[in-house]
């Protein structure tokens, strides 16, 4: 039997080779959700039966232009202001995230951008980077270690390439290590009373590391104080912020005794200064261009960047042409997007061409006033075939899906292409976690 199914269809993009399920339906559900269990992951009754595979060409240019378009975001964060308390006013911050700073400004600023992954669909000229989610709690790293363990025992390594998430990510602390002259011991910071995760989630990248030879610990934040409140030795000045603000004080959780951690000098990746690059208006910034762009960068944002603008009552660019922003949004609905500048799994996005044109009017004009928003254009994003095990069906069998594919970027190293989409080959707002689960897999490339 073949081992790659050729297909017709399809956007070229993602090739026209698809790996065969190695195994019978029932056999992938149960290695797939061995190894998530007990992490928090949701049920899923559609999943993949092989990983989704993709040129080695269509591979290389995604995390290419991923880490250009960081290096680009990192700046255009960082030049909105000279400091950090200027910053807070310029993206109006809420006053829950003007904590957890370290007290070395070089360092919280150097190391904003190390752990990163966009968010990408396949528009009709190929990859478009719809945003930007900069942040040590983004999702996707344990999901695509664990969905790649299990495609390795299934069909082996000589097929395809991918590297390990833990794997390059325990690489980019051994690099922090060694350029601030620290011992590479890693604390890794976050809690199993936040809605949807457990302690297996933290640990699992934890015994990775101490099984390849780099020292880590999963903390909860009350036994923080045991990462630098002991012997020399035995701190851990290094570590992965893998929480967000916003979920601890949801769950109840003090972030204070992660503030004495910084401020006795470890350094959580990515640092508080993330939260600017992880806000849209950054990306807004960007499409919209900034004085110290080359005209290689502007070819570069313009090419794969949709077309963003900060949402407000004034004037800027389309096409070359001056408009007045607000009245071309309103009269545009079907082709635009609203987005909150702060926002998790698609819950703060407004997709008008879904949206009644009076409750439009009334988002666009609620968000213009208070210009903490984007408005971005809609990009119909491109299918592959791939095939799929659903519940109480004997066979997988092939759907054509719209994936959003999520390139992970530790110290700006590709690290694995985590993806998710609909199952039944729908689009619109896709999250894992929400009203309606979405499927997940990583895509390989194909040697």
């Amino acid at each position: 039997m073949n081992t790659f199914a050729e297909f017709d269809g399809g956007h070229p993009w993602f090739g026209r080779h698809q790996l065969r399920p190695a195994a019978p339906a029932g056999t992938i559900q149960r290695m797939l959700r061995h190894e998530l269990r007990d992490t928090g992951w949701p049920y899923q009754p559609i999943m993949p039966a092989a990983p989704m595979t993709i040129p080695r060409s269509s591979y290389a240019e995604l995390f290419r232009v991923s880490v250009a378009l960081l290096e680009l975001v990192h700046r255009t964060a960082l030049e909105s202001a000279e400091e950090t308390r200027q910053r807070l006013r310029v993206y109006r911050m809420p006053a829950t995230e003007d904590r957890l700073w370290m007290r070395d400004a070089w360092l919280e600023e150097r190391y904003a951008d190390s752990v990163a992954r966009p968010d990408v669909v396949i528009g009709p000229d190929g990859p478009q980077f719809l945003e930007f989610n900069v942040s040590g709690a983004i999702g996707g790293v344990v999901e695509t270690q664990s969905r790649l363990e299990t495609w390795r025992r299934l069909h082996g390594d000589g097929l395809y390439t991918s590297p390990s998430p833990f794997a390059v990510r325990a690489g980019m602390f051994r690099t922090i290590g060694a350029d601030l002259d620290v011992a590479p011991r890693v604390a890794i910071v976050g809690s199993a009373r936040v809605a949807g995760v457990e302690s297996r989630y933290f640990e699992l990248e934890a015994e990775h590391y101490n099984s390849h030879g780099l020292t880590a610990r999963f903390f909860e934040p009350e036994d923080l104080h045991e990462a630098w409140d002991v012997a020399p030795h035995l701190r851990y000045p290094i570590g992965l912020r893998d929480f967000t603000i916003a979920d601890w004080l949801d769950a109840g959780l003090d972030t204070g005794a992660v503030q004495e951690a910084v401020d006795h000098g470890c350094l959580l990746v990515g640092t508080q200064t993330s939260a600017f690059l992880h806000h849209k208006l950054t990306l807004g910034r960007l499409s919209e261009g900034r004085p110290w762009m080359s005209a290689a960068d502007r070819r570069l944002v313009d090419r794969y960047v949709p077309w963003t603008r900060i949402l407000a009552d004034r004037k800027t660019d389309r096409d070359g042409r001056p408009i007045d922003l607000l009245p071309f949004v309103l009269a545009r609905r079907e082709h635009l997007v609203l987005k909150a500048g702060i926002g998790e799994s698609g819950l703060q996005v407004v997709l008008g061409r879904d949206t009644t044109s009076t409750d439009w009017e009334a988002a666009v004009r609620t968000a213009a006033a208070e210009e903490t928003s984007i408005v971005q254009d809609f990009v119909e994003p491109g299918t592959c075939r791939v095939p799929l095990v659903i519940d109480d069906d004997a066979d997988p069998r092939d759907v054509d899906v719209a994936p959003v594919l999520g390139p992970l970027l530790f110290g700006r190293r590709p690290a694995g292409l985590f993806c998710r989409f609909y199952g039944d080959g729908s689009t619109g707002i896709i999250s894992v976690r929400g009203r309606i689960p979405s499927s997940d897999n990583v895509a390989v490339a194909i040697r």
